[in-house]
């Protein structure tokens, strides 16, 4: 994850209703499917599991992707719960 000089970090997630889900200082989409994404970002790995999750926009020169779906759970995944999360280390590296 490289950030450029004298760029500072940041990163907004704005949820409605549980079912819209907007997220920025997104670097890169890892996986999705309609019930978990994994997106890169400038402060780890977000994932993200839910129900008919669908992207509605995404523009990665923003670093912004809007999700639609119903969403049941957010979790930053960091190298420590590697273990921890085989499954979806698993995933990663199919």
């Amino acid at each position: 994850m490289a950030i450029e000089p004298g760029k500072v970090k940041r990163q907004e997630i704005k949820m409605l209703n549980r079912k819209l889900l907007e997220v920025s200082g997104v670097i890169n989409v890892e996986s999705f499917d309609s019930e978990e994404f994994l997106l890169e970002t400038e402060f780890g790995f977000l994932m993200i599991k839910g129900q008919n999750l669908h992207i509605k926009n995404l523009s990665l020169e923003q670093g912004l992707v809007v999700i639609e779906g119903l969403v049941n759970e957010l979790a930053y995944v960091d190298a420590q719960s590697q273990g921890k999360s085989k499954g979806l280390w698993g995933k990663l590296f199919k």
